[in-house]
């Protein structure tokens, strides 16, 4: 799809691109009108996804300009060099829109945590327990104020507890990389 670049006169490749890379950072996108002369409806849907996703990969997975650049051999050097430039000019405001898309899905932050471990060793209903709970203290900052947050759990809401941090920390990161 991004061989569907080559469709556009060299003398506006850098200006798209650059409107590609303002509508990642939160700015306009392209719009098809000021490009329905160049490319069919199906066409300017692939050729925008693809851009887009080219400059988001390469900035997320934080790949060298060497690697960035074997992406996109097969496309003349004309657009090869727009790219190139629009990717190494920008990569940074790339990398920080990606950052507060990510940052954007929750505005509460950890901000401390503490835990113990108890043995309870009897309960109303039963006189001979003995199972461990977890105590866990978190301080967590939503909209400027600091929240304490009091858990008590088992061993097995323990583990779900990890499993699901362990999930989320995985689409957290797919989403550093591949953030839309």
């Amino acid at each position: 799809m991004l061989r569907l670049l080559e469709k556009l006169p060299p003398g506006r490749a850098l200006e798209f691109l650059h409107k590609i890379v303002d509508g990642i950072c939160g700015r306009a996108y392209p719009r098809y009108q000021d490009y329905g002369s160049i490319w069919s409806l199906s066409e300017w849907m692939g050729v925008l996804e693809e851009t887009m996703t080219y400059f988001k990969t390469a900035v997320g997975k934080n790949i060298s300009d060497e690697e960035a650049a074997q992406q996109i051999n097969e496309l003349n050097s004309n657009y090869q060099e727009a790219i190139t430039k629009c990717l190494k000019g920008r990569k940074e405001e790339i990398r920080n829109a990606l950052v507060e898309n990510v940052n954007a899905i929750s505005s509460a932050q950890l901000q401390d945590f503490d835990w113990q471990l108890k043995l309870a060793l009897s309960s109303d209903k039963i006189s001979m327990l003995q199972m461990p709970l977890l105590n866990l203290d978190l301080d967590v900052r939503e909209n400027g104020e600091i929240k304490p947050i009091s858990i008590e759990m088992n061993k097995e809401e323990l583990q779900t507890l990890i499993n699901a941090l362990e999930a989320a920390n995985k689409v957290a990161f797919t989403d550093i990389i591949l953030c839309s």
